[in-house]
């Protein structure tokens, strides 16, 4: 075993035998790109990998943690829960990947309870089709995404804004002709503009010179393997390298990469934050691309551009590759990127992705209009403390009205803030300046800039409680409601008993799969429970 080799493509079939899972080929290639294994060439010059490095790997980043993690969070978990077999492709099919959201639970938990299966954990089935789901803390709508799939009615209510739009623009039905065409021409004015304004020249020299500067000196597998091995010290080294990438470079970076300042975009009316967190010139393609949305007359499109434009402001930010979820400092040239192990810089410009993301955009709307049922939804921008869900309804959809005014709602699939974890407005600060929409922070409940002392704890109670009160009255009698919660202050049994309400069952899940930095696994309770 010691000296056989694999290739890329047996290495993925021995590893998913192994583990029980799909391991695909580009799971083996991220490994040996990162050093996480050493490659090897045959004699006709093909990569190979050592099977006996390759196992080791496993046993002490799957199997091994595995176990420590059993120990860590107790053995009363369903392991099923974990959803661990499952690539990232599946649980962000479709339209889950339509727009980041940080803190959005999977798709395949919603369908866990939603749908008609039964196993040794979950021995009873809740719903059928036509039953109407709620989530009073709807997020970016997965709840209603999961319920459009199986055949059930959903009403999901948000106090953001920019959450309520996501949400939308997935559930929406399209002309994809005329959806296809709008997008395609905006991008298409956007690459002009950019290609008149901005001189390439200096981004593909700067490329260039990076590359070059860090083949030299960041050699790849070769500087992560000394890295691995503690062979240098990897802090001293980079700061080194980076001063002699600006020393040597300095008349490059006195050029200018304007080329037409006369066609620039009046910046007035931009924000700190905007003017803080993008360059010029993504400042300038942006506020372009915006300017060109609001001469679209069709809503939908207009609210689909916007997705767009969000989506790839996000990944034009200037910050590190590693902070792009948590941003910490402004990040305006090239730097030592702890992730790549290499000198990189940030995006100059947003054409590359606005073109991918465009692309992506459509065909994640395609697959899922092929797949949703014909199915009522309402999407509610309102406290859901305090809404009249049927009133809002009434609104949007009269014959909705009329199903959910004889029947009431079936139940509550939801997932309310952690307590202290996330400000969810901050999250998408960009989008809030950008769309100049109003933001409610006050009237988020235990976001983060609150942290998690007693009074803030004190706070969530009366918070959730209200919420759970309020939506009571439109739910039928033996309603479930199911509560995904990381509950490790013991705050729900309270929260259930000044609601009204019991908790019934408890389902424990390990939550593995970690996209943010912190990789620290934790247990969920997805708490059932019935009005008392």
């Amino acid at each position: 075993m010691k000296s056989e080799l694999l290739s890329i493509g047996q290495a993925s079939q021995w590893a998913s035998d192994y583990l029980d899972r799909p391991v695909t080929t580009s799971n083996i290639s991220y490994l040996i790109q990162y050093a996480k294994i050493s490659r090897y060439l045959d004699t006709d010059k093909k990569t190979k990998i050592k099977l006996q490095e390759l196992k080791q790997y496993y046993d002490e980043n799957i199997k091994v943690k595995h176990e420590s993690w059993k120990d860590k969070l107790g053995k009363d978990l369903d392991w099923g829960l974990s959803f661990s077999n499952l690539r990232e492709s599946d649980t962000t099919k479709h339209v889950h990947r339509l727009h980041p959201y940080k803190g959005k639970f999977i798709p395949q938990l919603v369908e866990y309870f939603l749908d008609s299966h039964l196993n040794d954990y979950k021995k009873q089935i809740y719903f059928k089709a036509g039953d109407t789901i709620l989530d009073p803390f709807m997020g970016s709508g997965t709840t209603l995404i999961q319920s459009s799939e199986l055949g059930l009615n959903s009403v999901g209510i948000d106090i953001s804004d920019f959450n309520c739009l996501i949400a939308k623009t997935k559930l929406d039905d399209y002309d994809f002709v005329t959806l296809n065409e709008s997008l395609q021409n905006v991008l298409s004015k956007t690459s002009n503009f950019s290609q008149q304004v901005f001189d390439d020249a200096f981004d593909i020299q700067l490329k260039n010179k990076l590359n070059e500067f860090n083949k030299k000196h960041f050699p790849n597998p070769e500087f992560k393997n000394k890295i691995r091995r503690n062979e240098l010290n990897e802090d001293k080294y980079a700061e080194e390298k980076l001063k002699l990438f600006f020393k040597e470079n300095e008349e490059f970076f006195r050029k200018n990469g304007t080329k037409d300042k006369t066609i620039l975009l009046d910046e007035k009316r931009m924000s700190i934050f905007l003017a803080k967190w993008f360059s010029k010139r993504v400042r300038q393609e942006l506020f372009y691309y915006l300017k060109t949305i609001e001469q679209e007359k069709d809503e939908k499109i207009r609210n689909m551009m916007k997705i767009v434009l969000s989506r790839t402001a996000r990944s034009c930010r200037a910050t590190t590759h590693s902070d792009l979820a948590t941003l910490k400092e402004p990040q305006t040239g090239p730097y030592y990127c702890s992730k790549h192990k290499k000198i990189c810089t940030p995006l100059n410009n947003i054409i590359t992705h606005l073109r991918r993301y465009t692309i992506d955009t459509i065909e994640r709307i395609k697959e899922f209009s092929k797949i949703k049922r014909n199915v009522f939804h309402g999407v509610i921008h309102a406290d859901s403390r305090e809404t009249d869900i049927f009133k809002e309804i009434k609104k949007q959809n009269p014959a909705f009205f009329k199903l959910l005014n004889s029947k009431k709602i079936d139940g509550i699939f939801s997932s309310p803030p952690y307590v202290g974890q996330i400000d969810y407005h901050e999250q998408h600060a960009y989008a809030y300046e950008l769309f100049e929409i109003e933001r409610k922070d006050d009237k988020e409940i235990g976001p983060l800039y609150k942290g998690q002392g007693n009074r803030a704890k004190r706070d969530y109670i009366e918070g959730i409680s209200k919420v759970f009160k309020n939506i009571n009255k439109f739910v039928k009698e033996d309603g479930d409601f199911f509560i995904v919660a990381n509950d490790k202050y013991n705050l729900y049994p309270e929260i259930a008993e000044k609601s009204g309400l019991k908790i019934v069952e408890q389902f424990k899940r390990p939550v593995l799969n970690r996209t943010e930095r912190d990789r620290q696994p934790y247990a969920e309770i997805i708490f059932h429970m019935k009005k008392a």
